[in-house]
């Protein structure tokens, strides 16, 4: 529901801040006082175009911001919120929720939107207010002859929801499917437009044979092959330094550890030296420093200085560079990944492309006749749903002073389609001998507003619906009928929170919060501000709504009379 409505330097007005209870709400006001200011600042949060001259001080910000708490919220509102970072921080997953829209208008025309104060775009901001308030008024009554909107209604009486996710899963399994299919035969066409060009191209890698790791390989072998002269001189002299001839290190270690062990190192050893631990470590260093020099003669063995290998293996590398600029690919593995593709593309060419694309087919087929049932299962209980929604409509509208009207909803075979084969049309009568035609071409917009009014009372308890606000949707109607639309909206109101702007004494009688929308003029402006009514405050309005500028004592009884029937 709407708790809480901010307004800040929008058209007259300075500075709103309203709270709104559960339930039914109403806002009345003299002509002109600024109710539609409201609305229009409450539009912009929905998405609507922010208008020039709307600001009341054109070098300040206008500042828009709505607070809705829910009990919960619908799964698609959820995904929308978490799309947005940290937009449902901190709240439980299935608990209540806090959701603050704000939208800023900067003094040079820039525009700004935020969700629970992270910044959101434009289209983000309007696609969660959809889920959280329905601005009606007789301005937008043409959604009633949208076949999108009449679907979403015949499924909420429906209650197909099981249904409808079951066939469209079907649907997009078999989108996907057809999909891939088209690919497939438009590749084979393809290739069969290139086949000269793939044999070309094939040929060329068939005769390189390339191996992926090959090319690290050979820069690898190619390295140590260009540098093998100077690597063998090196290895060698090092080789002799250690343990070749009678100045090596290995020689000088050896005649050092027999000089030693003649000695009597006791002699020279204080209390806990032992001398025989430095007998132990030249040799150690010996037997080290020996297998030090046996692993570098290996090494030596190993580097092959043969410039015809060199030749060769720089000759390869070109074959493998070139073949990969050629192709415009990275490395021998992608070489080797094309060779497969290109051969798995003639394969397909010679053999017609018949058996991957026959069982694609197959399935696509098989899948197509799921599709169809589970649109028929669909169908049918959409055409049980329609024909209860028919009658309860006109139930419940022909008390609202349209006693001739006719309604059907009806639904007509469509192609396959996200959601099913039926394509809904809405047809009506107004007046006697009046033949049944699409709702948008025979209805006033105050029958058409009615009409609308029974709609949403109708699904209201069948589907999550957000806030509604009805904006002088009971123009043209009076007397019993008004008193009937409110008690109508009083019932709505038990399973979501309506507000509702009216000049109707009869409806605002129905109201479980009343404010007053009124301008005051300052010493240089005109400002519009709202007010909650107390009983009292409530009872002198309706009274000024049921005999205008006068209100005598027979207006206020008739105002109380009101307002204890619309209680009962």
């Amino acid at each position: 529901m709407l708790s809480r409505l901010y307004i800040r330097n929008y058209a007259l007005i300075s500075e709103l801040d309203i709270e709104f209870p559960p339930g039914l709400s109403i806002i009345t006001g003299e002509t002109g006082a600024g109710k539609s200011i409201m609305l229009g600042a409450l539009s912009l949060l929905t998405g609507a175009r922010a208008e020039n001259g709307k600001k009341r001080r054109p070098g300040e910000k206008t500042v828009i911001e709505a607070e809705f708490q829910l009990a919960s919220a619908s799964p698609a509102l959820r995904e929308l919120l978490a799309a947005d970072s940290d937009a449902e921080a901190g709240q439980e997953t299935d608990g209540p929720l806090t959701v603050i829209l704000r939208r800023e208008l900067a003094a040079g025309g820039r525009t700004r939107a935020f969700i629970n104060d992270s910044p959101a775009t434009l289209t983000r901001l309007a696609e969660v207010a959809s889920h959280l308030v329905d601005i009606h008024s007789q301005h937008n009554n043409s959604l009633l002859s949208d076949e999108a909107f009449q679907l979403r209604l015949i499924d909420a009486v429906a209650a197909d929801g099981e249904l409808l996710a079951d066939y469209r899963s079907l649907f997009s399994r078999y989108v996907a499917l057809r999909n891939e299919l088209r690919r497939r035969r438009e590749t084979l066409a393809r290739n069969r437009e290139q086949e000269e060009f793939i044999r070309f191209r094939l040929e060329n890698l068939r005769k390189l044979k390339p191996r992926a790791g090959e090319q690290a390989e050979l820069e690898r072998r190619r390295d140590l092959l260009a540098g093998s002269q100077e690597l063998r001189s090196s290895i060698g002299e090092a080789c002799a330094l250690l343990d070749q001839g009678d100045a090596s290190v290995a020689q000088s270690l050896h005649r050092a550890r027999t000089a030693l062990s003649c000695v009597d190192l006791a002699l020279l050893q204080t209390d806990g030296e032992e001398d025989a631990d430095l007998l132990r470590r030249l040799e150690s260093a010996e037997i080290e420093l020996r297998d030090i020099s046996y692993t570098l003669q290996d090494y030596y063995q190993r580097v092959d200085a043969d410039p015809v290998l060199l030749a060769r293996t720089e000759a390869r590398l070109e074959a493998i560079y070139e073949a990969e600029r050629r192709f415009k690919v990275a490395d021998d593995t992608a070489l080797v990944a094309l060779q497969r593709e290109l051969e798995a593309s003639l394969r397909e060419i010679e053999g017609g492309g018949d058996g991957s694309i026959e069982d694609l087919e197959k399935e696509l087929r098989a899948l197509a006749a799921g599709l169809k049932e589970a649109a028929a299962r669909l169908t049918a209980a959409r055409t049980a749903a329609a024909r209860r929604f028919s009658e309860e409509l006109l139930e419940m509208a022909r008390p609202l002073g349209l006693a001739n009207l006719k309604f059907a909803a009806v639904l007509e075979p469509g192609k396959l389609s996200a959601d099913g084969a039926d394509r809904p049309q809405f047809l009506c009568a107004f007046n006697k001998n009046q033949e049944l035609m699409p709702v948008d071409k025979v209805a006033s917009g105050g029958e058409i507003s009615r009409l609308m009014l029974c709609v949403k009372a109708l699904v209201a308890g069948k589907i999550q619906l957000p806030t509604i606000i009805f904006d002088e949707v009971d123009t043209g109607v009076s007397g019993d009928i008004a008193s009937r639309m409110g008690r109508l909206m009083r019932l709505m109101s038990d399973s979501l929170q309506v507000i509702v702007i009216t000049h109707l004494p009869q409806v605002a009688a129905a109201g479980q919060a009343h404010y007053r929308v009124y301008k005051e003029d300052t010493g240089d402006a005109t400002l519009t501000h709202i007010a909650r009514l107390t009983p009292q405050e409530r009872e002198r309005e309706i009274a000024r709504m049921l005999s205008g500028a006068v209100i005598d004592e027979a207006a206020l009884l008739n105002a109380r009379s009101l307002l204890a029937s619309a209680a009962l």
